[in-house]
């Protein structure tokens, strides 16, 4: 039970808004350490899909989407717009988004000349990037609105990529993989008998089981928003935001 307990301190519990990703990183302004570095590149692997969603919509070719995606994060990684980070916006969703535009407006042309994938940088797969892209809506939509839906599935999926972690770790894998469907509302092809029966379970203890996931996954949910919020009080409002955004 102890062992419970501090898992979810660590995900769903008072003690995740302690000390989170992007507070670190503001925290240590122009002045970065080991900590914020490893801070702001999990962030930044986490959150590289919308910002190449919004600049492939805004009409770039799929190369120039590639080069703007990689030239702004070797920029952002070498800490020199950290010191303009404004704690007051809060959001890692702004700043990213306020940056990328900065970075367009006055820094490519300049990067650009110098030789892609120069200094530190994070790396993605170039091939996902374009598969993902192709199956998001074809109308002209606002680029912003794009950038904002794929940020919050990008965070619902980094908060199913824990919970199945966590759930592989405990052994229970296969309960995941057949639960998960009803994390984001879809109804089961199999009733909880159904697959009660194939995990051994009773009918009660599937529905339980399925109860505890759910319950969870908001509380990892939760976590991962957090980590992109300077303040704890953010939290349930960026939540509210990131929903609406999906429902666009």
């Amino acid at each position: 039970m102890a062992e419970h307990d501090d898992k979810s301190n660590a995900f769903g519990g008072a003690a995740i808004f302690a000390t989170t990703h992007w507070s670190v990183v503001l925290k240590a302004g122009d002045a970065p350490g080991d900590e914020s570095t490893r801070a702001l590149d999990a962030l930044c692997r986490g959150y590289w899909y919308p910002l190449y969603a919004y600049i492939r919509r805004l009409g770039h070719s799929p190369h120039d989407g590639q080069d703007l995606t990689q030239s702004f994060f070797a920029y952002l990684l070498e800490k020199r717009l950290l010191a303009k980070a404004d704690p007051e916006s809060g959001r890692f969703r702004s700043f990213l988004l306020g940056s990328l535009k900065n970075f367009m407006a006055n820094e490519w042309r300049r990067q650009s000349a110098q030789k892609r994938g120069a200094g530190q940088t994070i790396s993605f797969d170039t091939q996902d990037a374009e598969e993902r892209y192709a199956v998001e809506p074809a109308d002209e939509s606002n680029p912003q609105s794009l950038y904002e839906q794929a940020w919050a599935v990008a965070v619902l999926e980094q908060a199913a990529a824990l919970l199945e972690a966590e759930y592989a770790r405990a052994g229970k894998q296969a309960m995941f993989d057949r639960l998960a469907p009803c994390l984001q509302g879809d109804r089961q092809d199999l009733t909880y008998t159904q697959l009660g029966a194939q995990l051994n379970m009773t009918e009660g203890a599937m529905k339980v089981a399925a109860h505890r996931l759910r319950q969870r996954y908001r509380e990892v949910l939760r976590a991962a928003v957090a980590n992109t919020v300077a303040d704890p009080l953010e939290v349930d409002g960026e939540l509210r935001y990131l929903m609406r955004a999906l429902s666009r």
